[in-house]
């Protein structure tokens, strides 16, 4: 007992040690050498900004690599990160899933899953990363050199073709995809709902898959401001997601959701056509509204009175393969109400872009018509500051893969509303797929 004890103490004083700080030179060319460091580690986290703007805009550019103290939870797993977070105060990373909505509302997930992981997974890391255009800061319990002349060493990634692809097959039908959402039109005319965010899951086992090659394909093919590359284990995400759950800054939260979605053309003259016709489109502001007002409600249970706003409605952003609508709602956080971090986010959890509106019925429906588990996917990954701030994307576009199972799984799924049309949504799912079947293929 008495050496249990003193691994505790020696564990909690190796906790608590004062990172080390240093500045190196650093330039993009520098970045896969980075990654490839970074990926040869069981636990890592690559947040890319992409460029954009990073006030509102994007993620910054952050690494972080191992875990010194961890949480994976699926029962008070909130209370668990609270309790992490409430530790001596250090970056953290992580994720929450889907699933996590069943820890905050009386909801149940019983579809089957390809790649399962918890509700609830965050790490201290034991190297933090901030990649600046000239420089990388590194910040480490131990001597920053040690980090620096590793990388310094490191060969650059050799890209790897997948030794073979499995059939990559879709967990419903167009036949089944095309019913359902007239089902879910039928319950909105009976007034169950407004809206539901409807989807439908890929897979395949892909044999040789190389993670880091593929996520390097998929910013290449879709560069976006949260894209992120991630390992927990086995199982590593690789995401290009245009759009931001939840970010605070000192005591403002943000909400950016997505809804309205149209294609790119090679032609100019047709891609600023098609650009406009997202911008007036009546159908696609008014999905996007609903979601906007759903928004200003989860913001306001963690809101100043008065203080939530929408800064920007249905502003039109052109990504390397799609336009998108995208709202900007904020609003500022109650002061001396005993709120924390863990009530903003499970106040706003999950993410009204991904269910619909009102939430819990909608989430009834979803479990009830999909054919899979959604787990990380409509899920958030992010990070937690020293100071508190934190930043999360919502994970779409993008692919898992599981290392022990040579399984990989993407989901797509779109907002569909009275007037939507069957097939119109599913071209817009397969739109949505095209960049993640072609890093498979």
């Amino acid at each position: 007992m008495l050496d249990l004890y003193n691994k505790y103490l020696c564990g909690l004083a190796g906790f608590m040690a004062v990172r080390r700080s240093k500045k190196y030179p650093f330039s993009p060319s520098d970045l896969p050498k980075l990654l490839s460091w970074a990926a040869g580690h069981e636990y890592f986290s690559f947040f890319n900004g992409n460029g954009y703007p990073a006030l509102h805009g994007a993620f910054a550019n952050l690494l972080f690599v191992g875990r010194k103290e961890f949480i994976e939870s699926n029962e008070n797993s909130f209370g668990k990160l609270d309790g992490l977070l409430k530790s001596p105060k250090d970056w953290l990373y992580g994720f929450l899933s889907y699933d996590l909505k069943n820890e905050i509302e009386d909801l149940k997930s019983e579809n089957p899953s390809t790649i399962p992981i918890a509700h609830l997974g965050f790490y201290v890391p034991e190297i933090v990363l901030k990649i600046h255009e000239n420089q990388v800061e590194i910040e480490s319990f131990d001597d920053p050199d040690i980090y620096y002349e590793q990388i310094a060493l490191q060969e650059r990634h050799t890209s790897i073709p997948h030794r073979s692809v499995g059939s990559l097959t879709c967990s419903t039908s167009k036949q089944e995809y095309v019913g359902n959402v007239q089902k879910i039109k039928s319950a909105i005319v009976e007034g169950e709902f407004c809206e539901m965010n409807y989807c439908i899951e890929f897979v395949a086992e892909v044999m040789g898959f190389d993670p880091l090659s593929s996520y390097q394909k998929l910013n290449a093919i879709s560069p976006m401001p949260f894209s992120s590359f991630m390992r927990f284990d086995k199982t590593h995400l690789i995401c290009a997601s245009p759009e931001r759950f939840l970010k605070k800054e000192g005591n403002k939260i943000i909400s950016q959701p997505i809804k309205g979605t149209s294609r790119r053309s090679h032609d100019q003259e047709e891609d600023e056509r098609l650009k406009r016709a997202l911008r007036q489109s009546e159908k696609e502001k008014a999905e996007n509204l609903m979601i906007v007002d759903l928004v200003r409600n989860d913001l306001a249970k963690s809101a100043q009175t008065g203080s939530v706003q929408v800064e920007e409605l249905f502003g039109v952003y052109t990504f390397e393969k799609v336009h998108q609508m995208i709202s900007t709602v904020s609003a500022q956080c109650k002061e001396n109400m005993g709120l924390t971090d863990i009530d903003i986010i499970k106040n706003a959890f999950p993410m009204g872009s991904m269910t619909g509106a009102p939430k819990i019925r909608v989430m009834q429906e979803i479990e009830s018509l999909e054919n899979s588990a959604r787990g990380l996917y409509s899920g958030a990954v992010g990070y937690f500051t020293p100071n508190l701030d934190f930043d999360f994307n919502v994970v779409i576009r993008s692919i898992i893969y599981n290392a022990a199972t040579n399984m990989v799984s993407f989901h797509v799924g779109s907002a569909i509303t009275y007037d939507s049309d069957p097939e119109h949504e599913y071209q817009e799912c397969l739109l949505k797929a095209e960049s993640l079947m072609e890093v498979l293929s």
